[in-house]
């Protein structure tokens, strides 16, 4: 074999750039000890016969018992799985604690909630270097419409389809259509725009305004509030005389009662009030399905994590509606 002429860490680096889903592969020992191991070296061989693969290092303290076994299961995870790779991913560790793990073939232990899961009968077995590589027949195959859990460069990631590469605008011809449908700016405000728009037609929502809207969502999520609090937390959405004023409508309405004397003036919904904003939520939820089923349960999935992940990244310190601040205390 001839000498590698580059470091190991750079191939490690450059295969990190590969992105692979996230595997869990169980076995059960002859004394009757159950393994599991994390694994992103799955791969397919075969569709006739099934066969699937996957490599183990020679130093697992599991490897005895895969070499052993008869049976083993791959589970592909789903992106809610996240605690169950890294559990497996560890050392030394009951792995299986508090899980419902029923027996399949061979009485291999198996995992539930998988986006698949193969049982496979051990095949093959092969040298790599300082890995065994395990080739499986697959008997058995459960699958669902989950959204997969990813690996890449050495990190948790989601799988998303990629979008069409038709213009959003019918001006293709105009040089400032490139600029003004990729700039993040407008793709927001318009995801925004049409978001808003579609729930303001739910009757539950439209008979309140925005600020009002808020208000009664926060206080919701709130057993109390001050006005002090409301305002800061209403800031990006309006001055402090439009809160007080939302503030006044709804209280009008009988959704929301004052507590306390002007000085340490607090607000919360009153009986009403909590159903009311029970019907809106309902409404919203129902905006949001409605959305969210156009576009897919694994896109769905990868767009509440990247909006999460702006937030998080370009906060400038804005507090969150239902986060309480401190003179609420």
């Amino acid at each position: 074999m001839s000498e590698a002429n580059f470091d190991p860490l750079e191939l490690r680096n450059a295969l990190g750039t590969f992105t692979t889903g996230v595997t869990v592969i169980t076995a059960r020992g002859s004394h009757g000890n159950p393994v599991g191991v994390t694994a992103n070296s799955f791969n397919s061989v075969s569709l006739d016969p099934p066969l699937v693969l996957w490599s183990l290092a020679k130093n697992s303290g599991s490897l005895p018992v895969f070499e052993e076994a008869e049976y083993f299961a791959v589970h592909i995870l789903s992106n809610e799985q996240q605690e169950i790779s890294n559990r497996f991913a560890g050392r030394g560790a009951d792995k299986f604690k508090d899980l419902d793990v029923p027996n399949g073939l061979g009485n291999t232990p198996l995992l539930a909630d998988c986006c698949a899961r193969m049982q496979c009968k051990t095949a093959y077995r092969y040298e790599g270097g300082d890995h065994v590589i395990f080739v499986g027949e697959v008997i058995d195959l459960v699958h669902s419409d989950a959204t997969p859990l990813a690996f890449q460069a050495g990190k948790y990631a989601l799988a998303s389809r990629k979008v069409d590469e038709t213009p959003l605008l019918s001006s293709q011809n105009d040089q400032n259509s490139a600029f003004s449908e990729d700039y993040l700016g407008y793709l927001l405000w318009r995801a925004y725009f049409q978001f808003h728009t579609m729930a303001r037609k739910q009757a539950a929502i439209a008979a309140y305004s925005d600020l009002e809207f808020l208000v009664l969502v926060t206080l919701f999520h709130s057993s109390e509030r001050s006005g002090n609090d409301l305002s800061a937390a209403m800031s990006y959405e309006g001055s402090v005389q439009d809160t007080s004023s939302a503030i006044k409508n709804l209280i009008t309405q009988g959704l929301v009662k004052s507590l306390g004397t002007s000085s340490k003036q607090k607000f919360s919904l009153t009986e009403e009030g909590r159903e009311k904003t029970l019907s809106i939520l309902a409404a919203a939820k129902s905006t949001e399905s409605e959305f969210l089923n156009k576009l897919g349960m694994w896109e769905s999935v990868a767009l509440k994590n990247l909006l999460k992940q702006f937030i998080t990244e370009t906060d400038p310190g804005l507090p969150h509606l239902w986060e309480n601040s401190h003179d609420t205390h």
